[in-house]
């Protein structure tokens, strides 16, 4: 009635459409029968891919554009959707933050640790818990039963006490711990608090006057692209301050990080503007804590881990941007595997 001819229809239902009522649909829509697809209710979305080739719209859709292209090989994809409806086993990991109440806000770092537990042939069970909630209430009540913790990036000071509470309990229960961006940070607040001794320790982005600004807003540095020496503070205007995009990361062998890439050499996107303050990294390194991986200068800490535990690493960088479903990220992949092994 109002002119939209469609070249393809996809027709939402709970099971597959019988011939004939495509043959009616494509009758009333003047269209090819052939371009009437089901879009089949699915338990998983990443079927979609294998519901829509198995009714051909690929192959329509190249046949409209006058594309010509191979037959598609789907198999590995068949194999992830296996390994997603039949796993061998399950794992538990909380994920300490602050905004699970709309656990979408972490869609990234759900899909990746989903991509980890399909390289493991695992379900990835996920406990998402508020970190004021541990605040409230201590560490043992939420986490006593996962296998794995996991505190991802974020901002703002709300929440704060709570995530690093969380990632003292999995250093002193020897559970799988993994800090991204701000998680990562926090764990260097713990360390120092509680193992140093240097109880005031906190990050200079929500404590300016602690004595241990373990973690701070970098004053200087140099940039490259106009040739000048950039200065700020923290009065200073912060936009456009962030550390963005990808940057090497240089790993020492022997480290849990090492391990998961198998290589010196990374490259990891970034999105941050503190930094570990490596004027405190003497007293931090004397008490056990290992630098994992730094720029290839050696002037910027990428990665923290504590060697004398099962898996604990936390890294500046948010892995999750870069893992995919054929290729999950190597730190998701051995977080899973270190969760798994903790739950035998």
């Amino acid at each position: 009635q109002i002119g939209i001819q469609p070249d393809i229809l996809l027709c939402r239902t709970d099971r597959y459409l019988p011939d004939e009522v495509k043959s009616k649909i494509a009758l009333f829509c003047n269209i090819d029968k052939s371009a009437v697809i089901t879009a089949l209710d699915v338990n998983h979305i990443y079927e979609v891919p294998l519901v829509f080739h198995k009714e051909g719209i690929d192959e329509k859709i190249v046949e409209l554009l006058n594309i010509w292209t191979g037959a598609p090989n789907l198999s590995k994809w068949e194999e992830i959707v296996r390994k997603i409806k039949h796993p061998e086993t399950t794992t538990l990991i909380a994920v300490v933050g602050k905004y699970v109440n709309l656990v979408d806000s972490y869609k990234s770092l759900n899909e990746a640790l989903l991509h980890g537990g399909i390289a493991n042939n695992c379900q990835v069970n996920l406990l998402f818990v508020d970190s004021e909630e541990i605040e409230k209430k201590g560490p043992h009540e939420f986490l006593s039963n996962a296998q794995g913790i996991l505190v991802p990036g974020g901002f703002g000071s709300r929440g704060i006490e709570g995530k690093i509470q969380a990632i003292q309990y999995a250093r002193e229960n020897k559970i799988p711990f993994f800090g991204i961006c701000l998680g990562m940070q926090l764990a260097v607040v713990e360390f120092a608090r509680n193992v140093c001794g240097l109880k005031e320790a906190h990050s200079a982005e929500f404590c300016p006057d602690t004595p241990y600004p373990v973690i701070f807003l970098l004053k200087e540095w140099i940039d490259y692209k106009n040739n000048l020496v950039q200065k700020r503070d923290e009065n200073s205007y912060l936009g456009g301050t962030m550390r963005l995009g990808s940057y090497p990361c240089k790993l020492q062998k022997d480290t849990f990080s090492y391990q998961a890439y198998q290589k010196e050499l990374i490259y990891e996107r970034h999105r941050h503007r503190y930094e570990f303050n490596q004027s405190l990294q003497e007293v931090l390194v004397s008490k056990g804590l290992k630098i994992g991986g730094t720029s290839p200068d050696g002037k910027l800490v990428e990665i923290i881990e504590v060697p004398d535990h099962p898996w604990f690493v936390g890294c500046q960088f948010p892995p999750e941007v870069k893992s995919r479903p054929t290729d999950p990220h190597p730190l998701f992949r051995d977080f899973s595997r270190a969760a798994l092994r903790n739950k035998s």
